[in-house]
């Protein structure tokens, strides 16, 4: 991910090819975004200060982000990615799942499907890409991050125990710093460590997430690859110029969200049981506050009656808000696409 931006700039730049580069703002309180591989060996790496930043590396170069032209790269790469198949998850502009259990070519490995697309990213963008070819989410993605940059790695069914044995528990997914110093206080520093706890243990110590390390210590993710990832809410939100605590301007903000929430609800053809208030005050405290007996069918009339009701609740007292918001969730109908077997995970690299 973090290379994606930078290669794109690269790329458009001769100039910048070869040098240690970060996308970002580099004055004031600026932040990398994403950072070549040149500037990483000298520790340089994305969300970190760009006064920390110049300072590993003297020589850095900071190019403005351009997430237009990032954008529609990463539109040009998907339509190679559909050369092969419809069932695509996106993660972010640089990642996504490719189900290719059927494909369209009609290609029976995995592999030479992740190798033609590299290919053409190559010859068609002038870029790199890295592929996790595995039977899962999980251990596609673990391998695509194995062998950065230009990397291609395949865990068959029958290697995947022993290569999740092998890998450190930084390396799962879901397991943050906080999560990873935490499991090596319980001694657990690797898959084959992980796997020696119960489903119990791992719930006692991590909560819901036992149950996903559980399975994924033993190689099991059955998670299917979403090709249309459905939105669960439709929402409004106003960040006001000068804030407002006087009632009468608070009820006036609910009834104009809740106008431009209606419309919203309308063009999206989206219904939902819970309406959410958001409120943010002026020293950046924020509270919300939720009903969930909304009736099947919503006008505008309903959504008042509930944001005044939830005004109430809230119990102001007077406090100067700075941003008010609304939110229908809990949607009545819900569609599901379910993937397969095959599964990639392509990583855009330098």
């Amino acid at each position: 991910m973090d290379a994606f931006y930078a290669s794109v700039e690269q790329r458009d730049n001769p100039s910048l090819r070869g040098r240690p580069l970060a996308v970002g703002q580099a004055d004031g309180r600026g932040v990398v975004a994403a950072v070549s591989y040149e500037a990483r060996r000298y520790g340089v790496r994305s969300a970190m200060s760009s006064s920390k930043a110049r300072k590993l590396c003297p020589d850095l170069t900071f190019v403005n982000c351009r997430f237009d032209v990032y954008k529609k790269v990463s539109a040009q790469i998907h339509d190679i990615f559909h050369e092969y198949t419809d069932i695509i998850e996106p993660i972010s502009l640089d990642e996504a799942f490719l189900d290719v259990t059927e494909n369209f070519p009609g290609i029976d490995l995995a592999v030479d499907i992740a190798r033609e697309i590299k290919i053409k990213i190559r010859e068609r963008l002038s870029l790199v890409a890295s592929a996790g070819v595995s039977y899962n989410k999980f251990l596609a993605k673990i391998a695509s991050d194995y062998r950065k940059p230009d990397g291609l790695c395949v865990i068959a069914p029958q290697r995947a125990l022993d290569f999740i044995a092998r890998m450190p528990v930084e390396s799962f997914w879901g397991v943050g710093p906080v999560t990873a110093a935490k499991m090596h206080n319980l001694g657990i520093y690797t898959g084959e460590d992980l796997r020696k706890l119960t489903p119990g243990e791992l719930r006692l110590h991590f909560g819901k997430a036992g149950r996903l390390y559980y399975q994924f210590a033993r190689g099991v993710d059955d998670r299917p690859v979403e090709a249309f990832r459905e939105r669960k809410s439709r929402g409004v939100e106003r960040t006001l110029d000068t804030d407002i605590s006087a009632p009468e301007d608070i009820d006036n903000l609910v009834t104009q969200l809740v106008g431009e929430l209606m419309a919203r609800l309308e063009k999206a053809g989206f219904s939902g049981r819970s309406l959410t208030l958001k409120v943010r005050f002026a020293d950046f405290s924020q509270l919300t506050r939720t009903i969930s007996t909304l009736p099947r069918v919503l006008d505008a009339g309903v959504l008042l009656e509930g944001a005044r009701e939830l005004i109430e609740k809230a119990d102001l007292n007077g406090r100067p808000i700075r941003l008010l918001g609304l939110s229908v969730s809990r949607q009545i109908k819900s569609e599901w696409h379910n993937g397969n077997t095959r599964q990639l995970l392509f990583d855009f690299d330098e």
